[in-house]
């Protein structure tokens, strides 16, 4: 299973992956979900991914090819929208999935993948896109300004309380951290390294990208001080009438 979230706020977009794959139980490895492309200086697009490990990793491939082939009718390079960056990937991974639905469903494995793109094309504004196993998409809104594909009933409690537009980019990926880690603590199939990427508007590259690996002394900070705050807030919750002795 997989994690990945993208945030976008009125500064830039925050990126945030984990990197844990498995086939059953008795084989889990590690593998990037978080893939960077800047085809040329005006543009910039990072593309996550969860699914089926061998479909994506042919749309990474697919992508990268037309990159490198000055011919190519479409490709990263010559999209004029994000919109129609985000309806690229979306043929290509509903035909990459088409090509290996049935020899994959005879061995019991979803040829399917879904993504999240995000990024910006000079002289127009930075977005984000979930782009479905089908090949459709939807992208954010002010109301919701965030994107999730993989498991993603356990995090998204902390960016519904905490995400809005204004919100400073570095406290976004601060949330998108915590909400990682309250993933992790509920699915075992999600797991660190932990990549972190944020992107502010109008800059056309990363200002920072790391990856949290098992006893980064920072990102057991952020899960220490979670912790401890969940649980002084926890502590402060008013009683019930009947623990105070009152009627009613």
């Amino acid at each position: 299973m997989t994690y990945c979230v993208a945030i976008h706020v009125d500064r830039g977009i925050v990126f945030a992956s984990d990197s844990r794959t498995n086939a059953g139980v008795d084989y889990v490895t590690t593998y990037s979900k978080m893939h960077l492309f800047t085809p040329q200086p005006d543009r910039l697009f990072v593309l996550l991914s969860a699914g089926n490990l061998a479909t994506t990793q042919e749309v990474i491939n697919r992508i990268q090819r037309d990159l490198e082939d000055p011919h190519a009718q479409t490709s990263l390079r010559t999209t004029k929208y994000l919109f129609e960056a985000a309806r690229y990937v979306g043929a290509m991974n509903s035909s990459v999935a088409h090509e290996h639905t049935d020899e994959l469903q005879q061995s019991g494995f979803n040829a399917e993948a879904t993504f999240i793109l995000g990024g910006q094309i000079r002289g127009h504004p930075p977005a984000i896109f979930l782009i479905y196993p089908q090949g459709n998409y939807v992208s954010a809104s002010p109301e919701t300004p965030y994107l999730q594909i993989g498991e993603s009933k356990y995090g998204k409690p902390i960016l519904d309380r905490i995400i809005d537009p204004t919100i400073e980019l570095e406290d976004a990926a601060r949330c998108a951290l915590v909400s990682l880690d309250s993933t992790m603590r509920s699915n075992i199939s999600v797991g660190p390294p932990i990549e972190l990427s944020i992107y502010p508007t109008d800059s056309f590259q990363l200002s920072h990208r790391v990856s949290l690996r098992n006893g980064s002394l920072y990102f057991a900070s952020i899960q220490k001080q979670w912790n401890i705050g969940l649980r002084e807030a926890f502590d402060s919750l008013p009683p019930f009438d009947w623990e105070l002795g009152e009627n009613g």
